[in-house]
């Protein structure tokens, strides 16, 4: 066991998805990494993205609190942070009773149910979206019967846009609320409840950032692209990486900075989802973590330093954060994300097209979700991708272009069914 004499370390609770990346760039700075794995067994939708070997040690949770605390005191950590969704609250507790710079828990609740997030938010005066939570249909008809139109149903904690379903009818309601109530969310957890919100009109935008001590560092901003396919009408189809500054990116800023303090969020990554709507920016969910999905490749590609930067910073170097949080950043090279969208499903054998998407001239990088003998389905939501491409040039125009050539390049031919 190292001695707080030693090397420096950080804890990082269930270091799974992008989180996975954050111990070797910690390895850099000099500090070791001790992994908290939440729960006893790991989702298997995280399971094949955990490195146990950059980890000094990895502590299973036992659902005891002290235990966990006890069992890493010996380390003397000088920060605690989570790495997935899931683990955010374990993370508030654990830091807190630790003594090291935390979100505490006054608020841990507001930031993992979708509910309360919308509320707290709300309460600061920070204008925010209509919504209900229901645990019986007869409920959720009423208020629908006064909030006609399209609605949002989805689980109160889940993770990606898992179990999330538009509707536009009472029937869409009602078969919406029998799939949700009672079923189990991507992560494992049942749905007592179900979040109805109102349907946001506007375009969809990231923003990232990363706090210390309510110093608040946006790391880069991401503008959505939807598509309708395979019976899903607001497919994330990819994004693109925009400038700092903006008409657009300072009134999303604006908000995000205000949401951020109603819930408490005053230490480490977070990753903001908003709308742009008639009536202004509108909160859809903060996530207490960093971005998933690997945009930290594309983002340190566009702007040479991502939010995985700076999270490690504000741990391992605070000074230096704190001497430079408050300046724009500036984009080197203009980037975006291509999801790849599988209309088929079956056993891969291969994607003949591959090469020809490589070539194009703004490809930077790709990650897979299906590989040549894996089963793949048909992409309905963040986890069914099979492909994620990133782009990344010096000029706008080529990575604009590429977007375009990659949706053309993907369908029935781009993937070759065993």
């Amino acid at each position: 066991m190292s001695s707080s004499t030693d090397r420096r370390a950080v804890v990082v609770v269930d270091a799974f998805a992008s989180a996975r990346c954050l111990a070797p760039l910690f390895r850099e700075r000099g500090v070791d990494c001790i992994h908290v794995q939440s729960t006893p067994t790991i989702p298997d939708v995280y399971a094949a993205s955990f490195r146990p070997d950059d980890f000094t040690v990895n502590i299973v949770h036992d659902q005891d609190v002290t235990a966990t605390a006890a069992a890493l005191a010996p380390y003397a950590p000088i920060g605690l942070l989570p790495g997935i969704e899931r683990a955010v609250m374990l993370a508030d507790e654990l830091s807190e009773r630790l003594g090291l710079p935390t979100n505490g828990t006054a608020l841990s609740p507001a930031r993992r149910d979708k509910f309360e997030m919308t509320e707290t938010v709300r309460k600061a005066g920070v204008p925010a979206t209509e919504q209900l939570l229901a645990t019986d249909l007869d409920t959720l008809l009423e208020w629908y019967g006064r909030n006609p139109g399209r609605v949002v149903l989805k689980p109160v904690s889940s993770a990606g846009n898992d179990g999330v379903f538009f509707c536009d009818s009472a029937e869409d309601v009602r078969a919406a609320f029998g799939k949700l109530i009672g079923g189990r969310s991507v992560l494992g957890q049942e749905n007592r409840a179900v979040l109805a919100q109102e349907y946001l009109v506007g375009n969809e935008y990231i923003v990232n950032t990363v706090s210390l001590h309510g110093r608040h560092r946006v790391t880069d901003i991401w503008k959505m692209h939807h598509l309708s396919a395979n019976g899903v009408r607001d497919l994330p189809a990819g994004a693109e990486l925009l400038p700092r500054r903006g008409a657009e990116q300072d009134v999303l800023v604006e908000h995000t900075l205000l949401v951020l303090d109603a819930l408490g969020i005053r230490n480490g990554p977070a990753h903001s989802e908003l709308k742009l709507t008639p009536k202004g920016p509108r909160l859809v969910e903060t996530g207490a973590r960093v971005c998933g999905a690997d945009v930290h490749v594309p983002t340190g590609a566009a702007i040479g330093e991502s939010q995985l930067d700076w999270t490690v910073d504000a741990y391992a170097d605070p000074e230096r954060f704190l001497g430079r949080w408050d300046t724009d950043y500036e984009l080197a090279r203009h980037a975006r994300i291509v999801n790849m969208v599988s209309p088929v499903e079956g056993r891969l054998a291969r994607y003949p097209k591959l090469a020809e998407l490589e070539a194009l001239e703004s490809f930077h990088d790709s990650v897979f979700r299906v590989t040549p003998g894996d089963p793949i389905s048909r992409s309905v939501d963040d986890w069914t991708f099979p492909l994620r491409v990133f782009l990344a040039h010096e000029t706008e125009s080529a990575v604009a272009r590429d977007c375009v050539s990659a949706r053309y390049l993907d369908g029935p031919g781009f993937y070759e069914i065993a």
